[in-house]
């Protein structure tokens, strides 16, 4: 099964991120595309962002690395202090631990697509902008305290 029939994978905009924090990628359609191939080793998501929406929060994992690969249209990739454009063909990669929160913003009028790398992870992932953490698969506030 070496070849992907993507139109075979389900297509979702489910997010684990609480009230109000979800809005911002509401309209991020996704694929895991490891599971249905069998990978096991790493992730990998087919990614359309709708117009106006985000890819996730500006975020940073302690314990994942991260590779994306713009496939078409284009994105704004927001990072700590600076906005990058990117156009299909360009690649960013996030090292774990570094505490440089990013995502990418779909500011253009028509849909942007992605393929999204990274390990499956348990670990610390950190949310800059935001009252936000999620430690242990939860979220909670920074102070700690839950949604």
């Amino acid at each position: 099964m070496p070849r992907i029939d993507l139109d075979s994978i389900a297509q979702t905009n489910a997010t684990g991120y609480p009230a109000p924090h979800a809005a911002q990628v509401a309209e991020r359609w996704y694929r895991r595309l490891g599971p249905a191939s069998g990978l096991t080793d790493f992730g990998v998501s087919h990614v359309v962002l709708k117009p106006g929406t985000a890819s996730s929060q500006r975020h940073w994992h302690e314990d994942e690395d991260e590779f994306l690969v713009l496939l078409a249209g284009e994105a704004v990739l927001v990072e700590e202090g600076t906005r990058t454009p990117m156009r299909a063909g360009d690649m960013a990669a996030f090292p774990k631990g570094e505490a440089n929160g990013h995502h990418l913003c779909n500011e253009s009028a028509a849909d942007c697509v992605f393929l999204a790398v990274g390990r499956p992870s348990t670990s610390d992932c950190h949310y800059p902008d935001i009252d936000m953490h999620l430690s242990n698969g939860v979220y909670r506030h920074k102070d700690g305290s839950s949604f």
